[in-house]
């Protein structure tokens, strides 16, 4: 029989990249999510039978280890930018990853790959930064060959970092952003799930910082984001002073309306994280070091961005035209 790998959060951004690859290395995919009728569209990655999503909720014991039965490896992917709620940074990204691994270890199951970040610190003031940080640590305490994946901004077609920016500049003649002199290194989806593939079938160990092959800072990559979607905006730096009030307004307002009211535009910890840059550190192991070719963002990016172009797909027929007539 085919081996098994239960995929925690394997429906989202990163997980289903990682699920596609696993599924065509023949091996059967669980997939576990809280809402496994929106996981369905995950089954055509493979044979039928070959992937299937399986309820779990990352706060519950028994739910956590039905969904790894069996299975001869765990992938973590399951992270959140909440501060809040029951399913808030420490919840997910600490007692969350820590079950995983204590659960799997019990369970028997030796290979397990974490899905961090780069920045990850348990001294950082951010504290995304520090419970990643913690969740690492967690993880490691219960299978100490484990192998851990920080990836730094990570871009693809499903992204929420360049679309979502660039659903901004739809609107709005002015693309605010907080820390525009922060260093990013945007490494590509399918390279992090390229790096987890090989983890999980035992080719790499240890840990990982994973980057893209170019670094720029912040306003630089909206800036060449805006010239991808053919669009002028002024990229307007906030302060970071005038960045914490706004952040700090948007919380009080998510806090007085009891959640009615959901604050994905900027929180206090987002603010805290954009002072660091979000590079690969020097000596890390990283891509390279798994044979990976990092994929550059220019021949990924025009490929998903186009939709927000004044033409949308036709743009790029317009523009011949115009060459054409000159």
């Amino acid at each position: 029989m085919s081996k098994l790998v239960t995929i925690y959060g394997g429906s989202g951004f990163v997980g289903r990249y990682i699920a596609r690859r696993m599924a065509l290395q023949g091996w059967r995919v669980r997939v576990a999510v809280r809402r496994p009728n929106e996981a369905l569209f995950v089954r055509p990655f493979g044979v039928v039978g070959q992937v299937e999503p399986v309820l779990c909720n990352i706060r519950d014991d028994a739910s956590v280890a039905a969904a790894m039965h069996g299975a001869d490896a765990v992938v973590n992917c399951v992270g959140t930018f909440d501060a809040g709620g029951k399913n808030n940074f420490e919840a997910v990204q600490v007692d969350g990853a820590e079950r995983i691994a204590r659960l799997a270890a019990a369970e028997g199951i030796s290979r397990m790959v974490h899905i961090s970040a780069i920045g990850a610190d348990a001294d950082s003031a951010s504290t995304y930064q520090a419970t990643k940080a913690l969740g690492e640590a967690a993880v490691l305490k219960h299978i100490p060959n484990a192998t851990i994946l920080r990836p730094s901004a990570i871009f693809g077609t499903e992204d929420g970092f360049f679309n979502r920016f660039a659903g901004m500049a739809l609107f709005s003649p002015i693309l605010p952003i907080v820390g525009g002199d922060a260093k990013f290194q945007p490494v590509y989806v399918d390279d992090v799930a390229q790096a987890a593939e090989m983890a999980v079938l035992g080719q790499a160990h240890g840990v990982f910082e994973l980057g893209g092959p170019e670094v720029a800072d912040f306003r630089s990559l909206m800036q060449g984001m805006l010239g991808i979607i053919r669009r002028r905006r002024l990229v307007l730096n906030l302060p970071f002073w005038v960045a914490g009030i706004i952040a700090g307004l948007l919380s009080f307002a998510q806090a007085v309306t009891v959640g009615l009211f959901h604050n994905t535009i900027l929180t206090p910890d987002q603010v805290r994280s954009l002072r660091s840059d979000n590079i690969v550190s020097d000596g890390a192991k990283g891509l390279a070091d798994l044979g990976i070719t990092p994929t550059p963002m220019n021949s990924i990016l025009p490929g998903y961005l186009w939709r927000f172009r004044p033409s949308g797909q036709y743009a790029s027929i317009k523009e011949s035209a115009n060459n054409l007539k000159a």
